[in-house]
């Protein structure tokens, strides 16, 4: 028996087993079970995600300990923020270290809870954008900002439970189906864009990009040598071997495995660009020889470590008016929080379920997206007594994915390898961003291809769906994106559908009849059900309107648990069953002799059908 039998057997093996049907595998036999899903494949998608989301150990880690942590520092005039306080600066790197424990425990637990529990091929961790607000903006450089560190916390531990209420109740699910279809294909690719953006700039990726004094951006790749104090490159752009590094055996080697289906491609190229990076000699080190490169590699020297948390762990405070900043500054930050998280999580988890082919387009939602949304919520929780920013699903998810990830088997795979990092963290801590900016441009163009399903047909469509892509990379935020493509789009619309209603259908904008229509119902009956409801102008008919007039508004506004439980009395809520795959609308037709014809029209994977009963004791 050669390799690839004896591979084939295995995931023969594990797909008949309890596992292969839970995670719902190929040959499983399980109710839609995932096409394409096999049990090695899994376990390498599972580490190319983990690959590509590694640097989130040590880069959440710098950015966060920037807040200063619980250090305490004393400024003077001449130092105000104790960047010359050696006691200070000392403080700020137990900081540091526990922030990478920190975060490893928490992208392990909640990862591993995402595959487990949702099924999902999603990996989590404290957000990047997301850390950076909560340090430079709410809590500031060294503890300079109007909210202190444990407040922010606090703030952030209060945000995940009202989160787990949002994600019980079916709020963040109806959200995420309420958002206009095109917006939707357009974070996709907004999310494409960012993603890129993240690959090419210097902090997180190849370092091509970086800012300018003149221009928003400007062209980088000078060696660090000729970088000036603000990291920014004022001669010898394109010159840095550790870019081209990036670029060809990150970058050109993956793409070229990738056209001739060598599997790993993505794990391949990050970890050969690790190893030639981690010889201290080579031009091309991650480790020079200055105070941040000995840092490093004392820390990498160590192979396996473990550092307990000593300054960060549970330092939440409740005496909210004791603190700087006071209740006011309180409540700013966590609404600041919720409402930037809310959309960021929602759009990106919505995306990536997308990206993976998990969408329903009957229902407008993805097969485990309340547990989904119920395990980020535990996780912010969770992470703010690790002392972590928000947790977020991670857009670098898409590596897995790209790999073939299907199944939670992917996740959980990634949480193992974070559990893992937490005793290898000097390993998995030191690998280059420049290892991992080209597989960020790789999946970021992979996720562009949503464009294509954009309605640029109508400008209404078209202005908001750009405006969403755009913005997303130029303001580095996945939240803001969407509030600008969301805003415009009601502005627009909102506009037309007066005008049109006002003037009688006199006064319509060019190519008003290939609008993409939206209507609350959105949340249950999408222009998917056109099959069985004919759309006249891109909207739904007068007569499908009554019929719908009496949907059961439970099953529009809340989670399938809550209707199993509220409306068909299981005693089993949590399981799915065949509702969860169907929307029922039951309209009432009175005939001339005054019985009632029950038409129950249902929307499911398989197709719409319709069925109709008669009922004689039903009279006017």
């Amino acid at each position: 028996m050669g390799l690839s039998d004896a591979i084939h057997a295995i995931n023969l093996k594990v797909a008949r087993s309890p596992v292969g049907r839970w995670f719902k595998l190929e040959n499983s036999g399980a109710r839609r079970e995932r096409h394409g899903a096999f049990f090695f494949t899994e376990i390498r998608a599972g580490l190319a995600t983990f690959f590509a989301m590694a640097y989130i150990i040590s880069v959440n880690a710098s950015v966060t300990s920037e807040s200063g942590g619980t250090c305490v520092c004393n400024g003077t005039a001449d130092d105000p923020t104790c960047d010359a306080d050696t006691d200070y600066m000392n403080c700020i790197q137990v900081v540091r270290r526990d922030l990478v424990t920190g975060t490893a425990a928490i992208a392990c637990l909640t990862t591993f809870c995402m595959g487990l529990f949702a099924n999902l091929p999603i990996g989590l961790a404290p957000g990047m954008g997301l850390n950076a607000y909560f340090t430079y903006q709410v809590v500031g450089y060294h503890g300079s900002g109007s909210v202190s560190y444990r407040l922010a916390v606090t703030a952030v531990f209060v945000e995940g439970f009202i989160f787990i209420g949002l994600s019980l109740l079916g709020i963040r699910q109806w959200l995420a189906r309420s958002i206009p279809t095109t917006i939707k294909h357009a974070t996709g690719a907004g999310i494409g864009l960012y993603l890129t953006f993240i690959g090419l700039y210097g902090s997180a990726g190849l370092g091509v990009t970086t800012g300018s004094t003149s221009t928003p951006v400007d062209l980088a790749g000078c060696a660090q040598e000729y970088q000036s104090d603000a990291d920014l490159c004022a001669e010898h752009q394109m010159s840095d071997g550790r870019m081209w590094l990036g670029i060809f055996l990150g970058g050109f080697v993956t793409v070229l495995c990738m056209l001739y289906r060598v599997k790993g491609a993505i794990i391949i190229g990050i970890a050969c660009v690790s190893i030639v990076s981690w010889p201290r000699n080579s031009p091309t080190t991650y480790f020079p020889h200055n105070e941040e490169g000995n840092t490093r590699y004392e820390f990498f020297e160590k192979v396996v470590a473990f550092h307990k948390i000593e300054k960060v762990l549970n330092v939440q405070e409740w005496n909210i008016g004791s603190l700087p900043g006071g209740t006011g500054q309180f409540w700013l930050a966590l609404v600041t929080f919720l409402y930037v998280d809310i959309l960021d999580t929602t759009g990106t988890l919505y995306s990536m379920a997308k990206f993976a082919g998990f969408m329903n387009p009957k229902t407008g939602d993805f097969e485990g997206s309340a547990v989904a949304y119920l395990v980020d919520a535990s996780g912010i929780v969770i992470g703010s007594l690790f002392g972590t920013p928000p947790v977020t699903a991670f857009i670098e998810s898409g590596a897995g994915i790209s790999e073939g990830g299907k199944t939670g088997l992917t996740a959980m795979t990634t949480g193992i390898c974070f559990f893992i990092s937490i005793f290898f963290a000097p390993i998995f801590a030191s690998i280059p961003p420049w290892a991992t900016g080209s597989t960020l441009v790789i999946v970021g163009s992979m996720m562009m291809a949503a464009v294509a399903e954009i309605n640029w047909a109508y400008i209404g469509d078209a202005i908001p769906a750009f405006l969403t892509i755009a913005v997303m990379p130029f303001t580095y935020s996945i939240s803001y994106g969407l509030i600008a493509g969301i805003i415009s789009y009601m502005i627009l619309n909102i506009f037309t559908w007066a005008l049109d209603k006002l003037s009688g259908g006199r006064i319509t904008p060019e190519n008003y009849e290939k609008r993409e229509g939206w209507s609350w119902r959105s949340a249950v009956t999408t222009e998917s059900d056109a099959d069985s409801i004919e759309l006249v102008d891109g909207q739904l008919p007068e007569h499908s309107k009554q019929k719908m007039s009496v949907v059961d508004v439970a099953t529009v506004f809340f989670p399938p648990w809550l209707t199993r439980l509220a409306i068909h009395h299981k005693k089993r809520f949590w399981e799915t069953d065949e509702r969860d795959d169907a929307r029922v609308i039951n309209s009432k037709e009175v005939q001339d002799d005054g019985s009632v014809i029950v038409e129950t029209v249902t929307s499911s994977e398989d197709g719409p059908s319709s069925k109709k009963s008669a009922t004689d004791d039903e009279k006017m």
